[in-house]
C-alpha cells in the first residue's frame, strides 16, 4: 500500500504536492518522491519521510505546473532508493508515473515486454511493468497526431494485460496528466479541483483528506477500469465516464485509510464506529463484562468507541502512543515491527490496574503485536484482557498491495481461535464475523462491492494459485530465505507455543 498524488494547474505545484504527500504519510514511510515537469522532468526521491527527503534546496529545483508524487510502503521488492517512485522514461514524449497497488502477473508481463518490445526493466518494482506496458502501447500510435482516444486505447490494453490492483497517475510530457485504475477498482483514487485567479488546479490523490488540507473541492472517485486525462488546456476527458467500485479493498476502511477520509461516499470514521457496534453482540453473547473498553491507537479508536457505546461501559484511552515511532504494520521486517511496538505504546497503570479490559484493535495479522499489547496490559496490572478485532480472521494472503503476502505469517490461517487466544495470552479473543462485514459493505445505490479476499480466500481476479506462489518466492528471495521458495502457499507456520 502506498500513497500517490498528481497535480496539474497554471502555477508551480510542488508546494501543494508536499502538503498532499504529508497528508498521506500514513500510507508509506519507507521512501518518498516527486517528479515535476516544465520543459523537462525534475526528479527528487529518496528513503525516509516526506520532510526528510524534500529539503528547501530540492523544492527550488522541482519546477513546473505538472507533477506527481509518491510515498512508499514496501510490499514486493527490496527497500532501497532505486525502487522509490516516481519512475520516468524518455520515450514516447517522456513519461513519469506513480502507482499504488500490486501487479500479480509480473512474470508474464515482464516476459511479454522482453519478447515483444525488447524492454528489460531495470528494477523489481512492478511500477516499471505498468509504465513500460503503457509506453509500448502508446508508441505504436501516430505520435505526431496523438489524440485522447489514442491515450485511452493504450490504457485499455494496459488494463487487459496487467493483472492485479493498481491506481496510477502519469505525466505525459507536453500533453497532460493521466490517471487510471485496475478494472476492479481495488485501490482508491479521487479527483479534486481548486479555482485560482490564474485558472483551475486539478489533483488526483489516494485519499480525500488531502483536499481538506489544500482547500480543494472533491469532484469524483476514479472508478474501476476508468481513466481520466486532463490536457494542457485543463479540459477533463473520460474513459468510462461513470462506474461503481466493484471490489474495493475492505481493509482500507478497517485499517489503512485515515479516519477523516471519505472513500466512495463512506466516511472512514463512521464505518469504524459501525464495526464496533456490530461487535457488541458477540461480546454480550460471550458473557464478557469488561470494566472498560480501550483501543490500540490509533486505528482502533472509532471501533472501540462504538463498542463501548453499544455495551454501555466507559471508553478510556489507556494506551498512550509515541507518535514519532511510526506504524508497526508498515515496518518492513518482523523484528522491526516488534521493536516499534515495544517503544511506541505505554499503558496508563492507574486506568487498567485491577480492571477487566476489552482492548480493540483493527485486526490480528501475525499475532506478535497483539501478544505484546496483552503483555503490556498485564504488566500494568489488568485483571483480565479481552482482545477484540474489528476485522474477521485474516486467513488468506493479500496479493493486492498489503504486506501479508505469505500465508505462513497469518496466524488465523493456521490456528483456531482458542489457539490464537492462548498464543497472545488473552483471556478471550473475539473477531468480527465475515458475514457482518460483508453486510456492512454490501453493494447499495451509490456504492459498490468490496474485496474480502484476505478474509474469505475468494480473490476477485480469479484463480491466483500460481501468482501466490510467485509472490511468495519473490518475497522469500528478498528475505534471503531461499528454502521458503519451495514451500506450498498453504504451508503451516510453526506452532505458536512461545510464551
Amino acid at each position: 500500500m502506498c500513497g500517490i498524488v498528481g497535480f496539474h494547474g497554471p502555477d508551480n505545484v510542488v508546494g501543494d504536492m508536499i502538503i498532499g504527500l504529508t497528508a498521506l504519510q500514513h500510507r508509506g514511510q519507507d521512501a518518498a518522491g516527486i517528479a515535476t515537469f516544465d520543459d523537462s522532468f525534475h526528479l527528487c526521491k529518496g528513503q525516509g519521510l516526506v520532510n526528510d527527503v524534500f529539503k528547501p534546496k530540492h523544492v527550488k529545483k522541482l519546477k513546473g505546473n505538472l507533477g506527481i508524487g509518491h510515498v512508499r510502503y514496501t510490499t514486493q521488492g527490496a527497500n532501497d532508493s532505486d525502487l522509490a517512485q516516481p519512475f520516468t522514461t524518455s520515450y514516447p514524449f517522456g513519461l513519469a508515473m506513480v502507482h499504488n497497488g500490486n501487479v500479480i502477473n509480473f512474470r508474464d508481463v515482464a516476459k511479454r515486454l522482453h519478447d515483444k518490445y525488447h524492454v528489460l526493466p531495470k528494477t523489481t518494482n512492478d511500477l516499471e511493468l505498468i509504465m513500460y506496458t503503457f509506453a509500448s502501447e502508446l508508441r505504436v500510435k501516430d505520435l505526431d497526431h496523438l489524440s485522447v482516444v489514442d491515450i485511452f486505447d493504450a490504457v485499455e490494453t494496459t488494463q487487459e494485460l496487467v493483472k492485479g490492483a493498481y491506481a496510477t497517475i502519469t505525466v505525459i510530457a507536453g500533453h497532460g496528466l493521466l490517471a487510471f485504475t485496475d478494472p476492479l477498482g481495488i485501490r482508491p483514487l479521487a479527483l479534486g479541483r481548486r479555482e485560482t485567479p490564474n485558472g483551475p488546479v486539478y489533483a488526483f490523490v489516494s485519499e480525500s483528506t488531502c483536499f481538506d488540507y489544500l482547500d480543494f473541492e472533491f469532484v469524483e472517485n476514479v472508478g474501476p477500469g476508468q481513466a481520466i486525462f486532463i490536457d494542457n488546456n485543463y479540459q477533463v476527458h473520460y474513459k468510462n465516464k461513470y462506474a461503481l467500485p466493484k471490489n474495493f479493498c475492505a481493509f482500507e476502511q478497517i485499517y489503512f485509510a485515515r479516519e477523516d477520509s471519505v472513500i466512495h461516499g463512506r466516511l472512514v470514521a463512521r464505518e469504524r464506529v459501525r464495526l464496533g457496534k456490530i461487535l457488541a453482540r458477540k461480546v454480550v453473547d460471550a458473557g464478557l463484562k469488561p470494566d472498560m473498553v480501550i483501543d490500540v491507537p490509533s486505528s482502533g479508536y472509532f471501533a472501540a468507541s462504538g463498542l463501548a457505546e453499544a455495551i454501555g461501559v466507559p471508553y478510556r484511552r489507556a494506551l498512550v502512543k509515541n507518535n514519532h515511532m511510526g506504524r508497526s504494520f508498515i515496518v518492513p521486517t518482523q523484528a522491526g515491527r516488534e521493536d516499534v511496538v515495544k517503544k511506541k505504546l505505554n499503558p496508563i497503570r492507574e486506568f487498567v490496574e485491577g480492571k477487566k479490559v476489552a482492548v480493540v484493535d483493527d485486526s490480528i495479522v501475525r499475532g506478535t503485536t497483539s501478544r505484546r499489547i496483552v503483555r503490556l496490559l498485564r504488566e500494568a496490572g489488568a485483571a483480565e484482557v479481552y482482545f477484540i478485532s474489528s476485522a474477521p480472521p485474516i486467513v488468506s494472503p493479500c496479493i493486492y498491495g498489503i504486506d501479508m503476502a505469505m500465508s505462513t505469517e497469518l496466524i488465523a490461517a493456521n490456528y483456531t481461535e482458542d489457539e490464537i487466544c492462548r498464543y497472545i495470552e488473552a483471556d478471550k479473543v473475539i473477531y468480527q464475523d465475515l458475514a457482518d462485514l460483508e453486510e456492512l459493505f454490501a453493494e447499495e445505490k451509490g456504492h459498490g462491492g468490496s474485496c474480502f479476499a484476505c478474509f474469505s480466500g475468494k480473490y476477485p481476479t480469479g484463480d491466483v494459485t500460481h501468482y501466490l506462489r510467485h509472490i511468495q518466492e519473490e518475497r522469500a528471495s528478498h528475505r534471503g530465505d531461499k528454502k521458503k521458495d519451495k514451500k506450498s502457499v498453504s504451508a503451516k507456520a510453526p506452532a505458536p507455543t512461545e510464551h
